[in-house]
């Protein structure tokens, strides 16, 4: 409180390693229901960009069509953006990243958008590994059309209408894991020290870092009978470790136990520190994590935390041996052919 006869001065704004606050990186106002949880997931994004000193115009947005699709309107308002039609994301993605290898993707979608009518391009996305941060927004239904189940409700589940899901559900971190994503973590959007570390993880890793999110639908799948409600996850996850994230610019040591933690130097020097709550998990070994994954299923447990990464597989750019300069910057003579060139290839087809 200021003294009397004074007037009070408000604290300036914090202000990032680029100059820049927390509200230069947000969007617009969200249209969204309230209490959803991809506005929890858009806060933490907001957050993670921030902290790191990302520069807006260095991120290109990617997303398809649903509630979750929405969501990159309401973060990082000067970033580029693209909104691609329903379950095509991943082949936009694919040619901005491969034409311009200097942005940043990140691709936001949803269970319905790429677990069902996008689960083919999901899939070669997966296998390609191109370095982009690919994150579902994952509530089990689909929220645009009143509520039907996604490929992602749990068997036995139930909708606000009593209808009872009979089919088994498509877990995408299984199936990014064994088709060769190279960093693949789920988390809770209720749970904001966990997604938060694992985004800023995932921003920082070079490949296909995919993150699913469990994203609670309060209009549609938030009831009892949901296993995608809050009270569900708050009850049934199952965290595989305490996460830190260390920015190369920032090398401040974590406090942990001696013998307990697993340190992972991500492609620009930050470190994510992983506290283990299991004794014998091993985040490198995709055939662990597969079969920890299936074995929390069959428990009615959800498996929370980073529960794959392989810094070292090269990248699909690095596979393809893209240039560095934007493609569009590149002049005549170094992306068309020369005659000779074109009669040589000519000739090898004869």
């Amino acid at each position: 409180m200021a003294a009397p006869g004074t007037t009070a001065v408000a604290a300036a704004p914090r202000k990032n390693r680029i100059g820049l606050t927390v509200l230069d990186y947000r969007g617009g106002k969200t249209t969204l229901c309230a209490g959803c949880g991809h506005n929890a997931i858009s806060e933490r994004i907001v957050e993670a960009c921030f902290d790191l000193g990302i520069a807006q115009e260095r991120i290109a947005k990617f997303s398809g069509i649903g509630c979750s699709s929405k969501s990159p309107a309401y973060f990082l308002g000067r970033s580029h953006a693209f909104n691609s039609v329903h379950g095509r994301m991943p082949s936009v993605a694919t040619g901005a990243i491969l034409a311009n290898r200097t942005l940043l993707g990140l691709g936001v979608s949803g269970d319905g958008d790429s677990a069902s009518i996008g689960i083919g391009q999901f899939v070669h996305l997966m296998r390609r590994n191109l370095p982009m941060v690919y994150v579902i927004e994952n509530n089990g239904v689909y929220g645009l059309t009143k509520g039907q189940f996604s490929a992602t409700a749990d068997s036995g589940s139930t909708l606000k209408t009593g209808a009872v899901n009979d089919l088994p559900a498509i877990d995408t971190c299984a199936l990014a894991i064994q088709l060769g994503a190279t960093f693949v973590g789920r988390s809770f959007s209720g749970d904001k020290k966990q997604l938060s570390a694992m985004l800023k993880a995932a921003l920082a890793h070079r490949g296909m870092a995919f993150l699913d999110v469990i994203s609670p639908c309060v209009t549609f799948n938030d009831h009892e009978g949901s296993t995608k409600s809050y009270s569900w996850l708050k009850e049934h996850q199952e965290p595989l470790q305490e996460l830190s994230f260390i920015p190369a610019f920032d090398e401040i040591s974590v406090d942990y136990d001696p013998g307990t933690t697993v340190e992972v130097r991500l492609h620009d020097g930050s470190r994510l520190q992983l506290r283990k709550l299991e004794t014998d998990y091993d985040p490198s070994s995709r055939s662990r994590a597969v079969a920890r994954l299936m074995e929390s299923g069959s428990q009615e447990a959800v498996l929370t935390g980073v529960l794959f990464v392989d810094e070292k597989a090269p990248d699909f750019l690095t596979r393809l041996g893209m240039v560095d300069a934007p493609l569009a910057t590149l002049p005549a003579d170094a992306v068309r052919p020369s005659r000779a060139v074109l009669d040589e290839v000519n000739d090898s087809l004869r």
